[in-house]
């Protein structure tokens, strides 16, 4: 999932993360990887946010999902793995 500037901010908001910014020189190997998202670092790895089926509620929601851990306790690279939903869900208000 890309988020505009105003989701982007949303999901700041809810998640303690770092955007990876679109010139760092890995995205376009994420992209070629995972697709086209906007790409999150937390203290555990590697995110993204999945769009969930819309709820009875009128907000988009997105599912937090990890694609690679941290390699060592330095956070200088990632082991990539298969996608695995967090349970977390961010709330887009729109």
């Amino acid at each position: 999932m890309k988020l505009n500037a105003t989701q982007l901010k949303q999901t700041l908001n809810q998640m303690d993360a770092q955007v990876l910014p679109e010139d760092h020189p890995a995205v376009g190997q994420l992209i070629e990887l995972f697709g086209d998202h906007t790409f999150f670092l937390d203290e555990s790895g590697l995110k993204v946010l999945e769009t969930t089926e819309p709820m009875e509620t009128e907000a988009q929601t997105g599912s937090v999902v990890s694609l690679a851990n941290w390699k060592d306790g330095k956070f200088s690279s990632l082991k990539p793995h298969d996608p695995v939903p967090t349970g977390d869900v961010i709330v887009l208000i729109q």
